[in-house]
Parts: C-alpha cells; structure tokens; sequence
C-alpha cells in the first residue's frame, strides 16, 4: 500500500483558495474548501456576474476554477457536469478558519461528509449565513475541542488555535502513518492572541514534522507597515484627536478585534460607535460567548449606535436594530461627536452624509495585492469625490516574510510548502528543503 501523501488541489500561487488533501491508506481528508482570490477568476466572474445556481459546478470546472474531484460534490451542485455523481470519497473537512476564501465553496460538497470545525468558527458561518446571501450547505458538523485529536482510520488530526483577523482560527498537525504534517491555515505572531500561534509552534516543533504547509501572503513585495492591533490603536486615536469633524472608516467585517478596537478608541475620543445593521447583527451574535472577545453589543453598550440606511424593505434580523437607529440627518447634525463605520457597498450614503472636506477616513484593511485593482481604484474616486483623507492603518492577519522563513527554520521540517501566496519561489529559509507546489500533484510524507 502506497504510503501517505499530501496533494494541492488550491491556493497554489495564489491568495487562498486552499483545498489541502491528505490520503494515507483508504482515508482521504481535506483540509479548508474555499474560492482563491486568483486574478483568473477575475477574468470570468466579477461582481454579479457568478457561476449558475443550477449548474455551479459545471461552470467553474469550464475555466479550471475547481477542482475535478470524484466523490467529493453534491448531485444538486454537480448538475450538467461532466463529472459524474459519486457516493463520497472523501471523509472529512476540517476547516481553518471563517473566511470565504477558506470556507465559501463548502456549500458544494457532498451534504453526508462531515465538516470539524472551532466552535467560534460554527458561530461566525451561523452568523453570516443568516444575515447576507451566502451558504455553506447542510453536513454533519462536528466541533473541535483543541487540543484533543480526531482520528479518521491512519490519520489522527490535532487541532491548535492560532492568532489570526478573525476569531477561532486553527492550524493542524496531522499526524500519519510515516511522520507529522504541520499546516498553519492563516495566521499571526502580532495580534492580540500571538500566544497562541506560539503555542502550536511550540507543539510543531515537537513533532518535528515531515512536511511544513504554511501560508505566505505576505512573501515577497511586501511595502506595508506591520502594525500591531495596539499601534492601529494608536495611530487612530492621533487621527480622533487632530478633527473635529466627522470621522469615517471601514474595516473587514468579521474582523471582531478590529471593531473592539476601533469602538474603544472612539470612546476615548468622546465619540459614538457607530456601525451598520449587518455588523450589529454580528456582535448580538457572538457577545458573551467563550473564546471571542469582549465586544460592545448594540442596545447594551454605551457609545454604541446603530446607522439604518433607508431600503425598501428590511430583513428580520435587521428590524430588532431599526428601533433607536440612527440615520444620515443625524449623522449630519452630530458629526463632530460620531465614528462612523461605512463598508463600501454602503458609499452611497456619503451623497447624503455630505461629510466635511477634509474629513479622515480611516481605512483599517488590506492595502490591495495589485495597482490594478478596480475596486480599489473604485474606493478612491469616492473618496477624492468628497474631499476625505485617507488614513490606511491595518494590523494584517498574517505573519510577514521575515516571520515566516523564521518560523521554517525554527521548525526544521523535512519540506516547507507554500501556499496562499503568489510568490512561493521566494521562500527559502536557511536549513530548510522548499518545495513550491504543483496544483493536483500527489507529494509524499516522508
């Protein structure tokens, strides 16, 4: 019997997108299901114009945005296919973490193959789920309690949590029948729960692994600044200090570390929060519960207001945050005392905010992978429209390039894969044998 392997069927030369699978004998597991952020899909699907609800598989499959897997997709998903419908033949899904680029296609998948996730990470697909258009379909769902493994037949897989943008993120030693796979998912060494990822390091180094996958979004070109979530914090109360004006800003919206900070420094500054309907959604969601942490929850906490935008028609888990809502009049009449967190979808406002020129926008995420970035190029004429400063202050979710080729050769495994990155040939920690992975291709544990 041919001994375990490891095959990258995602997330090669690309960010995310990672689709790990891990066979050794008859057991066959993935790790992380999700769309890449691969300017390739960029060339087909933009926007509103998706892959076919009838026929989703089919067209993704057309332009090699999917992996052709027997055994692994839903006879609904796999419709018009030429990738006939098998009983499953895979026989898990262990999850990272929430984020669409790790979790998005889950949906696809065959609704028997049981998916292991964090707790946290259950509360936040629940959340999302029911407060927007995205589904992650019907599975058995089996919660992890970290560290205590899960055996799956030759592959016992032992869950750790890590630091990363969003709560409940794990990395994973797998451990086989011929040594350990260490696979990081995403994750920090620089936000507020870095002793995390230091505790699995610790427990990867002790396994000394066969095979090393970690993420490297932020391998080569890398001109930003590594902020910490406590310089964010200072930098934005400098920025709450200097006006007296309106002050705007946008952050990733599942990002509770970011909203916590942004909401206390607004506080200190004698302002109001002041966020949407979808992000109140979210806090009501995971205030209280263990492992996220301490969030203002709407109609609880002070200095927290709830902005409602005007729509023809509201969903129901919008209208418990309608009533006390505030709306663009008040927002003009109150800016100097407000904070107000606009996501981009919502810019349409700013025509009846009509802000201050010269108001700051504090603009805490990603600066974009590529100077052709549309949306980006987007944002930027909204804000020139209306005369707002930009203020980019981000503490990334991911280690810098320097952390990671650190980290490998801390870990000194046999081979380090990189992935979720577009530059793998840049990775070459002293000590340490690199492999930059071809998608499909089965390597060997050994």
């Amino acid at each position: 019997m041919p001994g375990p392997t490891v095959t990258f069927l995602g997330g090669v030369r690309e960010i995310g997108g990672n689709k790990i699978l891990v066979e050794d004998g008859p057991e066959r597991i993935l790790f992380d299901f999700g769309p890449s952020f691969t300017p390739r899909y960029d060339e087909f699907y933009l926007n509103y114009l998706q892959p076919r609800s009838t026929s989703p598989i089919k067209d993704l499959l057309e332009f090699d945005l999917i992996p052709r897997v027997p055994g692994l997709y839903s006879r609904e998903a796999l419709h018009g296919a030429d990738l006939e419908y098998e009983a499953p033949r895979i026989h898990a899904v262990f999850l990272t973490h929430a984020h669409y680029d790790h979790a998005g296609y889950l949906k696809y998948l065959d609704p028997d193959i049981p998916v292991y996730l964090g707790s946290d990470t259950k509360v936040l697909l629940d959340a999302i789920q029911s407060s927007g258009t995205t589904s992650y379909g019907s599975h058995p769902w089996n919660l992890l309690s970290a560290p205590a493994p899960v055996r799956l037949g030759n592959i016992e897989v032992v869950p750790h949590p890590v630091d990363h943008s969003i709560p409940g993120a794990y990395g994973y030693l797998v451990r086989t029948s011929e040594g350990t796979i260490a696979y990081t998912g995403d994750f920090r060494k620089h936000g507020p729960r870095a002793g995390l990822t230091e505790s699995f390091l610790e427990a990867a180094a002790k396994e000394e692994p066969r095979a090393f996958i970690t993420e490297g979004t932020r391998v080569g070109p890398d001109p930003r600044r590594n902020f910490t979530e406590d310089s964010v914090r200072s930098e934005v109360d400098h920025v709450l200090e200097a006006t007296s004006d309106l002050v705007l800003g946008t952050c990733y919206p599942r990002d509770i570390d970011r909203i916590s900070t942004l909401y206390q420094a607004a506080r200190t500054a004698g302002r109001s929060f002041v966020v949407s309907l979808k992000t109140a959604f979210l806090l009501t969601s995971v205030a209280g519960r263990p492992g996220f942490p301490p969030v203002p929850q709407p109609g609880q906490s002070p200095d927290l207001l709830v902005y409602g935008r005007p729509k023809r028609r509201y969903y129901k888990w919008e209208e418990p945050f309608l009533e006390g809502a505030v709306d663009a009049d008040y927002v003009r009449a109150n800016g100097k005392r407000l904070f107000l967190m606009l996501e981009m979808m919502h810019f349409p406002e700013l025509i009846d905010l009509r802000p201050p020129k010269g108001s700051p926008f504090v603009y805490s995420m990603s600066e974009p992978f590529s100077e052709e970035d549309l949306e980006a190029e987007v944002f930027q004429h909204w804000l020139d429209h209306f005369g707002l400063r930009k203020h980019s202050l981000h503490a990334s979710g991911h280690c810098s390039g320097p952390e990671l080729l650190a980290i490998a050769h801390r870990l000194q495994p046999t081979t380090t894969y990189p992935i979720h990155t577009e530059h793998p040939d840049e990775f070459h920690p002293k000590g340490t044998h690199v492999v930059s992975p071809e998608k499909g291709v089965a390597y060997p544990v050994r």
